[in-house]
C-alpha cells in the first residue's frame, strides 16, 4: 500500500510540475530545495519541537503558542505555502528554524527527520500527511494536533473514506480540538474519546499585532479625514464586491477603501481590476504622490492585522467567495464592526458565536455590503455597538493558550503561560 501511495504521489508531482513551473515559476522555484528536504542546518540546542503550520492563518496560531513556550526550547517550524513561509520567517525567524514541509516523497521526508531529529511533532489545526505521520510512528515520535478542527465538508469526505484514513488519524496521540463539534466528528471517525480534549480556539488568544507606523501613517494621510473601510484577505471576485460596497457607502468622497488580497500573486491582477473599476488607486508598495485616492491596495505582507485598528468598518474576505472563510477576530479585537458573507465553514464555531451574539453583519453580495457599510457610517452608534459586541466576544473566549501549553508540557517542559 505504501509503495503504491509513494508511486502515486511521485507520478502526480511529475504531471503537475510543468503546469506549476510554467504558470507560477516565481512562486515555486525558490521553494524547491526546502520541499525536497534540503533544509537549512539545524540550530544548536538539541532536538527541536517540530511545529507544522500550513499557511498564514496557522502560522499566526503557531506564533501565539510559541510565545508561551520556554525560550530555551529549540524549535522547527514548517509550512506548505510560500505566503505561510514568508510570514513564519518574519515573525519566527529569530526564534525557530523555518523551512518547508517536504513533498510526500519517502527520501525527502526521511531527509528532514534525519536532519533535525525532532523530539515531537505538533500539527496546527490538523494538516495530516501520511508519509510524515508514518515516519513519526516509525521513529516513535509523539504526535499532537493543537487547535484542531474538523470542518463539515472535511468530515463528509473523511466519513466516506473512513476505512482508509486509519494511517492519518491513528498516529495522532492527542487531539486538542477547538470545540464539541470537532470532538463529536472525530469520535464518529473512530478516534477514541480518551485521545481528544477540548482546549478552545487559540485564535482568541492571539496577541494584538504590533503597530505598523509607516503603513498606518500612509492610511491616515490618504484618507485625509475620511472614514476607513477595510476589505481584508479578499479572494477572486470579492474585490468587485468591495468596490460595490464602497459605492453603496457613498463612494470615495465618504471613505477610503483599503483592499488586502489574501494571496500576493494576485496583487497586480487586483490592481488592474480596481483601475478598470473606475476608481483612483494607490498601492502600498508605490503610494507616490496620490493626494486622495478612492482605494489603497495593501500589497504588503504582515500589515493587515494592524491596519484594522484604523477601520471604521470591515469586510472579511473568503466569505462571499465559496472558500470557507477567514479569521474575523483580527478586526473584532479592535471593536471594528465586521461584515461577512455566507461562507464561513472553516470557522464554523467562531461564526456560530458571532451569530448568537449579533456581533457582526451577514451580507449576500456587494450591494448588501454597501448597504451595511452605509448604515454604519451614517449611524456610528450602531456600528460601535456591533463592534463592541465583537470585542467582548473575543475577550470572553480566551483561555485556550493556557490549556494548550499545559497539554504540551510533557513535550516542552513548559508550565502555564505568562
Amino acid at each position: 500500500m505504501w509503495l503504491l501511495y509513494q508511486l502515486a504521489t511521485t507520478v502526480a508531482l511529475i504531471l503537475v510540475a510543468p503546469f506549476l513551473l510554467i504558470g507560477r515559476a516565481g512562486h515555486y522555484l525558490p521553494t524547491i530545495r526546502g520541499r525536497l528536504g534540503l533544509a537549512p542546518p539545524p540550530a544548536p540546542g538539541g532536538r527541536p519541537l517540530w511545529i507544522h503550520a500550513v499557511s498564514v492563518g496557522e502560522v499566526g496560531v503557531a506564533d501565539t503558542l510559541i510565545q508561551a513556550l520556554p525560550s530555551e526550547l529549540p524549535l522547527l517550524v514548517t509550512t506548505v505555502t510560500p505566503t505561510g513561509q514568508a510570514r513564519a520567517r518574519a515573525c519566527l525567524g529569530d526564534r525557530a528554524t523555518v523551512t518547508y514541509l517536504p513533498f510526500e516523497l519517502g527520501p525527502a521526508v526521511r531527509r528532514l527527520f534525519d536532519r533535525y531529529q525532532p523530539r515531537a511533532l505538533v500539527l496546527v489545526e490538523g494538516d495530516l500527511w501520511p508519509l510524515v505521520l508514518r515516519e513519526a510512528v516509525r521513529r516513535q515520535l509523539p504526535v499532537t494536533v493543537v487547535n484542531g478542527r474538523v470542518g463539515s465538508s472535511s468530515f463528509r469526505r473523511m466519513r466516506r473514506l473512513r476505512r482508509l484514513i486509519g494511517p492519518l488519524l491513528g498516529p495522532v496521540g492527542r487531539w486538542a480540538v477547538q470545540g464539541p463539534g470537532d470532538r463529536q466528528r472525530l469520535e464518529q471517525l473512530g478516534v477514541e474519546p480518551a485521545r481528544i480534549v477540548e482546549t478552545g480556539n487559540l485564535k482568541f488568544d492571539t496577541p494584538a499585532p504590533p503597530p505598523a507606523p509607516e503603513a498606518e501613517e500612509l492610511v491616515r494621510r490618504l484618507a485625509g479625514g475620511r472614514r476607513v473601510l477595510v476589505a481584508g484577505s479578499t479572494m477572486a471576485g470579492e474585490e468587485t464586491a468591495a468596490l460595490s460596497g464602497l459605492a453603496g457607502a457613498g463612494g470615495g468622497e465618504a471613505a477610503l477603501l483599503v483592499v488586502a488580497p489574501r494571496h500576493p500573486e494576485r496583487w497586480n491582477e487586483v490592481a488592474q481590476l480596481l483601475v478598470e473599476g473606475g476608481v483612483e488607486v494607490a498601492r502600498r508598495s508605490d503610494p507616490g504622490a496620490h493626494g486622495r485616492p478612492d482605494v489603497l491596495l495593501l500589497d504588503s505582507l504582515g500589515e493587515l492585522a494592524g491596519i484594522y485598528r484604523l477601520a471604521n468598518a470591515a469586510f472579511i474576505g473568503g466569505t462571499l467567495a465559496p472558500t470557507g472563510g477567514h479569521n474575523p477576530l483580527e478586526a473584532a479585537r479592535f471593536a471594528v464592526p465586521v461584515a461577512v458573507g455566507p461562507s464561513m465553514e472553516n470557522f464554523a464555531d467562531i461564526a456560530a458565536r458571532f451569530d448568537d451574539e449579533n456581533a457582526w453583519a451577514r451580507v449576500a453580495d456587494g450591494v448588501a455590503l454597501g448597504a451595511v457599510w452605509r448604515r454604519w457610517l451614517v449611524a456610528p452608534e450602531e456600528a460601535a455597538a456591533v463592534g463592541e459586541r465583537g470585542r467582548r466576544l473575543v475577550e470572553a473566549n480566551r483561555g485556550a493558550l493556557q490549556r494548550t501549553v499545559e497539554l504540551l508540557a510533557p513535550l516542552t517542559g513548559a508550565g502555564s503561560p505568562p
